[in-house]
């Protein structure tokens, strides 16, 4: 246990192990708290409270000490979070190939990487230049399906613009192409591979994303193969870094002049020293994480309100029938005669508070009156829908973000694919809310880095 002291000030002392770093606490806790302290269980509330859950923890602020001064070492250590917030116990990257005790890469190489979403499938394929006598036979089979189309069935499509040469796999050097296509379609896409014995010298594929669990039975009936299953979460961290390893110049971005259609611009931003930042994935849900270090984070929040939300109530709505349609639909459509604005109840500005009259004051506020739905069209409903969602998650990310001392926030996941108008709206709202200190950031491969992420912690054991 670690000893428990008061100083001169009557303040109870909690020793680190560390003589520089006592962590002080101006009020009265419960020793059976303290004594959790190993176990990330000890709580602090400013004003005196004392909580039992030893599920979560607390660390005091250093006094003097902001997070920008802490070195990955104080992180990894866990002595500094804002005194009198609860948040999870940082997680530690540790690869698949430790957890194991072995490198999952001295079997026959894995070629892809799959992250099986509650929407969409994507998939990561690494084709290498150099193939052995046994491999080479298989890889014409699939490259000539991969590349001799884009579209794949109704759903499927070979993202090629993302297509990434010479990178490192395995100690191999080889191209990454993505594809993606509807989760529903799972069960054709296995019979296609089979078909096609996509997985004759394949007895090893990387998969992560609830899916791989849902579909593994269905995976090693069809095709015979094994799944070396990732934590989702882990697996998009290891692809955010792999990926700008290999594309730094051009993988991170933001938008100048979001809403103007004429100034509009995609602006590189350099990566290279992000710690730490934010990382909101916005897929059928939504998962906020702070990424402390190349390997610590902690998932700080989260939204059930997200990519899946938008096209549940688009297609209830307007009776459209996919993600791509919606898209369309909302591109067509306004959403001022559905939404209730500022200037409907104040008759202008509210200058106080700096909110114009065009300030969405109620999402839908508008529909509770016949007349006003009279008026509304399809389009116009989907662009409402797509706007209410966008602004949601972007509050909720601009809160975290301030809550964590973090100015640096990236938006990823499929809910961005062809999608331009949430970025567009992520990018002003964030600069809007924190009055131009911090910039919305955008990732080239946005919705491809939990497929990427498991194939490479997979793998790592055995590439440099």
């Amino acid at each position: 246990m670690d000893p428990i002291s008061f100083d001169d000030d009557h303040q109870k002392v909690l020793t680190t192990g560390q003589p520089s770093k006592q962590i002080k606490c101006s009020n009265i806790i419960d020793a059976t708290l303290m004594q959790s302290h190993k176990e990330g269980g000890v709580l602090c509330y400013p004003n005196g409270g004392v909580s039992s859950s030893l599920e979560r923890r607390i660390e005091f602020k250093l006094p003097g000490v902001s997070r920008s001064q802490l070195s990955e070492e104080d992180l990894l250590n866990e002595n500094y979070i804002p005194r009198g917030r609860v948040l999870p116990r940082p997680h530690k990257l540790v690869s698949l190939s430790d957890r194991n005790g072995k490198d999952i890469c001295n079997k026959q190489m894995p070629w892809f990487g799959i992250d099986v979403g509650g929407s969409l499938v994507k998939v990561v394929f690494f084709d290498p230049k150099d193939a052995n006598v046994q491999e080479t036979a298989t890889l014409k089979r699939i490259r000539r399906y991969l590349k001799s189309s884009r579209p794949y069935g109704t759903t499927g499509k070979r993202d090629s613009h993302l297509e990434m040469p010479n990178c490192l796999i395995n100690k191999r050097l080889g191209s990454l192409h993505f594809i993606r296509f509807a989760t529903s379609q799972m069960p054709a896409f296995l019979t296609m591979a089979k078909n096609k014995r996509f997985a004759d010298t394949i007895n090893t594929v990387c998969a992560t994303g609830g899916g791989a669990y849902k579909f593994e039975e269905d995976i090693k009936r069809s095709l015979g193969i094994t799944l070396h299953k990732t934590d989702e979460l882990d697996s998009i961290i290891y692809g955010i870094h792999y990926i700008d390893k290999y594309n730094s110049e051009r993988e991170c971005y933001f938008l100048e002049h979001p809403l103007d259609d004429e100034k509009r611009t995609k602006v590189p931003y350099d990566f290279s020293k992000p710690y730490p930042y934010l990382v909101v994935n916005i897929g059928s849900g939504v998962s906020i994480l702070a990424v402390y270090s190349a390997t610590s984070y902690s998932r700080i929040s989260g939204s059930s309100i997200g990519g899946g939300t938008f096209l549940g109530l688009c297609c209830l709505l307007t009776q459209c029938k996919t993600f791509d349609e919606a898209i369309l639909l909302a591109k067509a459509g306004s959403s001022t005669k559905i939404d209730k604005l500022v200037k409907d109840i104040y008759g202008g500005d509210y200058p106080k508070f700096n909110l114009s009259g065009d300030t969405v004051a109620s999402s839908f506020g508008h529909m509770n009156m016949a007349e006003k739905r009279k008026k509304v069209k399809r389009e116009d409903l989907a662009r409402a829908l797509l706007e209410m969602v966008t602004i949601n998650i972007g509050s909720i990310a601009r809160m975290c973000a301030a809550n964590e001392n973090i100015d640096r926030v990236v938006f990823i996941g499929n809910f961005l694919r062809v999608n331009q108008l949430s970025m567009n709206l992520l990018s002003y709202a964030v600069n809007y809310w924190s009055k131009g200190a911090m910039k919305a950031l955008f990732l080239e491969h946005e919705g491809y880095f939990g497929a990427v992420g498991c194939f490479v912690e997979s793998t790592q054991g055995c590439h440099d």
